[in-house]
C-alpha cells in the first residue's frame, strides 16, 4: 500500500481531485454534440495555419521534420545569431520511457547524467555544473517555465512525456535575454496543438518491456466552433534491473483547450495534473570490505531499501496571443502552480555503504507560484533594412516552504518535525532585443535587468538551538543587468557564419543564503555566480536533405558557489572550451534526388577542455565536462510508414565531481563508455473508420543494444549503475 504523501492534512483537496477532474473533462468533451471544422491537411511548412493565425507547432498525427535550426525570428523571439537547434521528434521512432540518451542523439554537448529508475531530470551542457536535477539549464514547456523554484530551488522532477512534444527547441548561452539568466541556456518542450480536422478523434498506445515496464498514453482531440481541444493521460510504471526498491510508478494527465477571439488572436487555457512514485536503490562503490556494495559484484545490488521521493504537480496556463496584421505580435500569458516534493532517506549511509542508521529524514517542499509574461514583437523598416524589435517582462511570486522530520524507523513516513522555514522569491526582469539588417549582415543587441528578490527564515531548527546557534534569516534584493549582442553573415545562398556574446547569473539558493547546518558558515561578501558565452560559428543547408553547423566556443564561470570547511563562499574561476560539430546527410535523398522516404546518417562531436584556473580547485576539471562526446546514427524513414533507427553514443572519462576525488572508499571517475540503441516504429495497417483516418502502429526497441556495462552518475551516496540490455514493444491505435 502507498504511504502517505504527505499526510491527509498537508494534501490540499484540489490535488486529489485533479487527476479524477481531468479525466472527466475529457469525457464529457467526449460527449458533448461538437460542430466539426474541417480543415484541409496542414502544409509542408514550419507553421501550421489555423484560419489567418500562425501557430508555431504541429498536430499530433502530423509527420514532418522541420529544418535544424530556429529561424531568425518566430513569434514574439528573436533567434538571430545565438547558437539553436530543433530537435524533432517526428524525424525518428518514437522515443519511450523519456530516453534522453536517445532524445539528444543530434545535438552535441547536452549530457544527461542516467538514473537507475525514473524519477527526476538531470541534465548539463558543456560541463556547466552538476546535472543532478538540471539545476544550470531553464527548462520550459511552450516557453513557460517549469522548475519548481527558478532561483531558491532550481530543480526539476516533472517534464512532459515525449509523446505529447512536437520538438524540442533548445538555446545555447545566449538564452538569457529569451527567458532567464540560467548559465547554460534554455531547453523548450513545444507541445502538440490539437487538430481540428474532425469534432472528435483519439490515440491509444500501450507498451510493455523488461523489468515490469508498463507505458500507456491516450489522446482525445477535435475542433469546435471557433476552438479546438486536446487532452490526454499518460501512465508509467515499472522496475528498474536493481534487486530493491527501484520500482516506479506516474500518472499525469492534460488538458488543452484553444478558442479563436478573432481572425488573428486567441486564448489557449493549458491544464496540467501530475503525481510520481519512485524508490531510490542508492549507489554502489568500487571498493569492497564489511558493508560496501562492490559494483563488480554485482550491479544491481541496492543500498537503500526504504529511499522514496514523491512529486505531486498542478499547473493552470492561460495564454493570448494575437497578430497584428505582418508586422506585430503580441503574447500575453499568466500562469499558476503548485508542486510538492517529498523525500525519506535512511539515516547511517555512505559511499557505496549499507545504511546504518536506525532513523530516517523525511523532507517536504511545497512550492506555489504565480507568474505573469507579456512579450511584443514589431518589425519595421524595408528592404534592406527591415528590422525586428521585441521587449517584453516577467514576473515571479513564489511561495516555498519546507519541513524535515526524523522519523523512528528507516521506513518512517512521518516523524517528529526538526526543522522548519519559509522561503520566498520575488521576481521581475525586463528584456529587449533588435535586429538591424544591412544587406547581408545582422546584429542583434539585447539587453535584459533582472530583479530578484529572496527571503529565507527559520522557525524552527532543532541541531542550531541545541548548539545554541542562532536561527537564520535573511532577506535580500539584487538588481543584475545582462547584456548580449549576437550577428549573423549570410555567405552565400545557403549557409551563414554567426557569432554571439552572452552574460548569465547564478543567484545564491536557498540552502546558500541560510546554511541549515548548526556550525555552517556564509561569507559576508558571497556573490552571485557570474557566466561570460561566446560562439563563432558557420550553419548552412548546402543541398537537399544536408546540413551542417560548426563552431568554436568558450564559457568563462566565475564567483562560482563552493565550500571550504563549513563555509559557504566563491570558490574561484573555472574557463571551459572547445569545438562542436553536428552534421546530417540524407543518402536515400542524394542518391534519388527527390523527396519521399529518408535514409539519414547524422554525427556529432564536442571537443571540450575545462578547467578551474584560480581557487582552492585550480587546475581541476569541472564536473561532468568529458573531452570527447560523439554521437552517431542511421536513421531510415518513409513517412506514415515506418521509421528505423540505430543510434550511438560515445562520452570519455570524466569526473562526477569538482574536486576530481579519486580514494579506494569513493572513486568519482566516470570511465568511458559507448551505448548504442536500436528503435523502430512501424504502421501495419492504416486506413479509414467512421469517415477519418485511422490505422495501427507498432512501436518497439533495445537499449543498450551491446549490454555495455557502465554508469554516467555518482553522488555521495555512491555509483548509480546504468541499465542493461533491456526491450521493449507495443502498440498505438489512431481512430
Amino acid at each position: 500500500m502507498k504511504p502517505p504523501f504527505p499526510s491527509p492534512a498537508t494534501r490540499p483537496a484540489r490535488l486529489r481531485r485533479a487527476l479524477p477532474a481531468a479525466t472527466l473533462a475529457l469525457g464529457l468533451l467526449a460527449a458533448a454534440p461538437l460542430s466539426a471544422r474541417e480543415a484541409p491537411p496542414a502544409p509542408e511548412s514550419a507553421a501550421l495555419e489555423l484560419p489567418a493565425f500562425k501557430v508555431q507547432a504541429e498536430t499530433l498525427r502530423d509527420d514532418r521534420v522541420q529544418t535544424p535550426f530556429l529561424p531568425d525570428t518566430r513569434g514574439t523571439s528573436i533567434f538571430a545569431g545565438k547558437k539553436t537547434l530543433v530537435i524533432d521528434f517526428d524525424a525518428m521512432p518514437q522515443i519511450q520511457t523519456d530516453n534522453y540518451r536517445q532524445a539528444f542523439a543530434k545535438t552535441p554537448g547536452l549530457l544527461t547524467s542516467e538514473l537507475s529508475n525514473a524519477s527526476l531530470l538531470s541534465l548539463s551542457f558543456r560541463g556547466i555544473g552538476d546535472p543532478h536535477e538540471s539545476q544550470n539549464l531553464l527548462v520550459l514547456k511552450d516557453g513557460i517555465p517549469f522548475v519548481l523554484d527558478p532561483f531558491g530551488y532550481p530543480t526539476v522532477y516533472y517534464a512532459p512525456p515525449f509523446e505529447s512534444v512536437d520538438r524540442l527547441e533548445f538555446v545555447a548561452g545566449g538564452a538569457a535575454l529569451l527567458y532567464g539568466p540560467q548559465p547554460s541556456g534554455a531547453l523548450n518542450y513545444v507541445t502538440h496543438e490539437p487538430s481540428r480536422r474532425h469534432a472528435a478523434s483519439s490515440t491509444s498506445q500501450h507498451v510493455f518491456g523488461s523489468n515490469s515496464l508498463y507505458s500507456t498514453f491516450t489522446t482525445l482531440e477535435g475542433g469546435l466552433n471557433g476552438g479546438a481541444y486536446l487532452g490526454f493521460f499518460d501512465h508509467r510504471s515499472g522496475d528498474s534491473f536493481r534487486d530493491a526498491n527501484s520500482d516506479f510508478k506516474l500518472n499525469g494527465a492534460n488538458l488543452k483547450l484553444v478558442l479563436d477571439t478573432g481572425p488573428t488572436a486567441r486564448l489557449v487555457l493549458d491544464l496540467d495534473a501530475y503525481d510520481a512514485d519512485s524508490g531510490e536503490p542508492g549507489g554502489l562503490t568500487r571498493a569492497t570490505g564489511p558493508g560496501r556494495l562492490n559494483i563488480g559484484q554485482s550491479r544491481a545490488q541496492s543500498q537503500n531499501l526504504y529511499d522514496r521521493v514523491r512529486v505531486e504537480r498542478t499547473a493552470a496556463v492561460l495564454r493570448y496571443d494575437r497578430d497584428y496584421a505582418d508586422d506585430a505580435r503580441l503574447s500575453a500569458t499568466v500562469w499558476a502552480s503548485r508542486s510538492s516534493r517529498y523525500s525519506k532517506r535512511q539515516n547511517g549511509s555512505g559511499f557505496g555503504l549499507v545504511p546504518t542508521g536506525t532513523t530516517n529524514t523525511i523532507n517536504l517542499h511545497e512550492y506555489y507560484t504565480y507568474a505573469a509574461d507579456f512579450r511584443y514583437r514589431m518589425d519595421y523598416g524595408s528592404g534592406n533594412h527591415a528590422n525586428t524589435f521585441t521587449a517584453g517582462t516577467t514576473w515571479m511570486n513564489l511561495d516555498s516552504p519546507i519541513e524535515t522530520s526524523t522519523g523512528a524507523t528507516p521506513a518512517a513516513d512521518t516523524g517528529a518535525r526538526t526543522f522548519k522555514a519559509e522561503r520566498s522569491s520575488r521576481y521581475g526582469s525586463f528584456f529587449a532585443e533588435n535586429i538591424f539588417r544591412s544587406g547581408r549582415l545582422t546584429v542583434t543587441p539585447g539587453v535584459r535587468i533582472e530583479i530578484l528578490r529572496q527571503g529565507i527564515a527559520e522557525a524552527q531548527n532543532n541541531a542550531k538551538s541545541a548548539a545554541g546557534t542562532p536561527l537564520g534569516e535573511k532577506r535580500d534584493t539584487a538588481t543584475q543587468p545582462l547584456f548580449a549582442l549576437a550577428a549573423t553573415l549570410t555567405a552565400g545562398p545557403k549557409g551563414e557564419f554567426y557569432a554571439n556574446f552572452s552574460q548569465g547569473y547564478k543567484p545564491m539558493t536557498y540552502s546558500d543564503a541560510v546554511p541549515t547546518g548548526a556550525n555552517d558558515t556564509i561569507s559576508s561578501d558571497l556573490k552571485p555566480g557570474h557566466v561570460l558565452n561566446y560562439e563563432l560559428g558557420r550553419r548552412g543547408r548546402p543541398a537537399p536533405g544536408v546540413w551542417y553547423d560548426v563552431s568554436l566556443f568558450a564559457v568563462d564561470y566565475y564567483d562560482r558557489f563552493g565550500r571550504v570547511g563549513r563555509n559557504i563562499q566563491n570558490v574561484g574561476r573555472s574557463i571551459n572550451y572547445g569545438v562542436s560539430a553536428a552534421t546530417e546527410v540524407d543518402l536515400w535523398r542524394l542518391h534519388a534526388g527527390v523527396e519521399g522516404a529518408s535514409l539519414t546518417w547524422h554525427g556529432n562531436i564536442q571537443l571540450l577542455r575545462a578547467e578551474f584556473v584560480s581557487g582552492p580547485l585550480a587546475g581541476r576539471t569541472p564536473q561532468y565536462a568529458p573531452g570527447l562526446m560523439i554521437r552517431s546514427g542511421l536513421v531510415f524513414r518513409q513517412p506514415g510508414r515506418a521509421k528505423i533507427a540505430l543510434l550511438g553514443t560515445y562520452l570519455s572519462e570524466h569526473f562526477a565531481d569538482d574536486a576530481n576525488t579519486r580514494t579506494p572508499a569513493a572513486d568519482w571517475l566516470i570511465p568511458a563508455y559507448v551505448v548504442f540503441d536500436l528503435t523502430a516504429e512501424f504502421y501495419p495497417w492504416r486506413g479509414e473508420v467512421a469517415g477519418r483516418s485511422a490505422g495501427i502502429a507498432l512501436l518497439a526497441g533495445i537499449n543498450n543494444l551491446l549490454d555495455e556495462k557502465y554508469y554516467s552518475r555518482v553522488r555521495a551516496n555512491g555509483i548509480d549503475p546504468a541499465a542493461p540490455r533491456n526491450f521493449y514493444a507495443g502498440l498505438r491505435l489512431e481512430f
